[in-house]
């Protein structure tokens, strides 16, 4: 069977990045205040309701999957592209890494007290977005959390170069009230949403605001 075309685009770009783009970032886990504020929160969440495993899904060379499990998660980390998982094992090699695509999550069902898709969904074009969203509520045990962060707008940003590499990356923008109609369609229960406004953190200017949704499975 053929690879759909944005899985070969997104893993080839990623395979190429995945060293430098560990570089890059590899001393900033989380250098944005309000990333921190809200996956703190996150972290109390899932530690009420459990503390059962997250998958950090997309966690490219595994920063944020070390950040969540220096909060007192039991994170591991999933990522279409294998460069990316083998820098994450080696920068982590005390947690869990593999290689997975969105949808079709090899995770049983009701095994996870979180999911983390950071900047990861943006990926996923819009028609499998419903089946990935099923796919988070499927995996979450009853009371389990979710959280996104994405960029804000309208119309997808399409690079063909970066860190000095050709790729082929396509990062979809889209409306928090859109995203969170299909989280509610999923089955999931949308608890918070939060929209920032586009800042300079360290060399990284931002060029759309931003936007975290926390969603949670209902527990009966």
């Amino acid at each position: 069977m053929t690879e759909p075309e944005h899985l070969h685009d997104t893993r080839s770009s990623y395979d190429t990045l995945a060293v430098d783009y560990a570089e890059r970032f590899q001393d900033k886990p989380v250098a944005n205040p309000w990333e921190r504020a809200v996956l703190t929160a996150f972290a109390d969440l899932v530690r009420a309701g459990g503390n059962g495993p997250v998958a950090d899904v997309g966690c490219g060379p595994g920063r944020l999957t070390g950040y969540l499990y220096g909060l007192g998660l039991d994170a591991f980390g999933i990522d279409l592209s294998p460069r990316m998982v083998e820098v994450a094992r080696r920068a982590h090699p005390d947690l869990r890494f593999k290689v997975g695509a969105m949808p079709g999550l090899e995770l049983p069902d009701a095994s996870l007290g979180g999911v983390v898709a950071w900047y990861s969904t943006i990926h996923v074009p819009d028609d499998l977005l419903p089946a990935t969203f099923a796919d988070f509520h499927r995996a979450l045990t009853p009371g389990g959390h979710l959280v996104l962060a994405f960029q804000v707008g309208d119309e997808p940003l399409h690079l063909t170069e970066a860190f000095g590499h050709p790729v082929s990356l396509e990062f979809r923008r889209r409306r928090p009230d859109r995203v969170a109609d299909l989280l509610a369609d999923a089955g999931l229960d949308v608890r918070v949403r939060l929209v920032r406004e586009p800042e300079t953190f360290g060399s990284q200017p931002e060029r759309t605001p931003q936007a975290y949704l926390v969603a949670r499975r209902p527990a009966g």
